[in-house]
């Protein structure tokens, strides 16, 4: 009896799923698939991390700057201090900046309207530059996330068909020719899944937090036009 069972033990097959031994059992155009998602899942990942400390670090940047700025004397001396490398609000405020001290060479404006439009529209148009560089990445998380599965599913259709075809060339059609090979052909549209979720609910996420980092840069503009809306009456 403790024989047979010690035979039974040995003849059986694993007790689990072996995600290597099912990429190495696979047929080299579904292990490409593999391959190839789990190389786009590793992408997304860093992607995930980077952009997640990249985000903290300008929100930091901008507020430390932000508040600095409504302290501050001169826009001049605090560009001497602060600079605009890496601040998105700097740049914000120096495209404003620019457009001021160009329109106000002679020490008098010609056009007070106009020039309200032009420092509106010079900053304004510096947000969407700061915000289409913090999402330019993100276009990556889009695509993985809604090609991935579709791209496993091909892996998939392929290793079924494969397996088809060996029902054909074995003349047999038992569980045990079967079974193999549609395991193997799962796991390509798992390993899709597994890359496409994490990139569709970090795009969402992402891509929120830009949204509101480019409506926290548009309320600075919005006041810092203000500010200078001021000045221009007096001239």
């Amino acid at each position: 009896m403790t024989d047979l069972i010690t035979l039974a033990a040995a003849t059986a097959g694993p007790g689990r799923l072996d995600p290597v031994q099912l990429f190495l059992d696979a047929d080299i155009v579904v292990q490409a698939v593999m391959l190839g998602l789990l190389l786009a899942s590793v992408w997304t990942w860093t992607i995930i991390v980077s952009f997640s400390m990249r985000m903290a670090a300008v929100r930091r940047r901008c507020r430390d700057y932000e508040t600095d700025f409504w302290e501050a004397d001169s826009f001049d001396a605090l560009m001497a201090k602060r600079g605009k490398k890496d601040i998105a609000s700097a740049r914000v405020a120096a495209a404003g900046m620019r457009e001021w001290k160009a329109s106000v060479k002679n020490g008098r404006v010609a056009d007070r309207d106009g020039l309200r439009q032009r420092l509106a529209g010079a900053m304004h148009g510096q947000v969407a530059v700061e915000a289409d560089e913090l999402a330019n990445r993100l276009n990556f998380l889009a695509t993985v996330g809604s090609v991935a599965p579709f791209v496993g599913l091909f892996g998939t259709v392929w290793g079924i068909m494969n397996s088809f075809f060996q029902i054909g060339q074995q003349q047999n059609s038992s569980l045990a020719v079967v079974a193999p090979g549609i395991s193997e052909a799962l796991f390509a549209t798992a390993i899709g899944l597994f890359a496409a979720i994490p990139a569709v609910i970090a795009y969402n996420r992402f891509s929120h937090s830009v949204n509101a980092f480019e409506a926290r840069m548009q309320r600075f503009a919005d006041r810092f036009h203000t500010s200078l809306s001021r000045e221009i009456e007096a001239h």
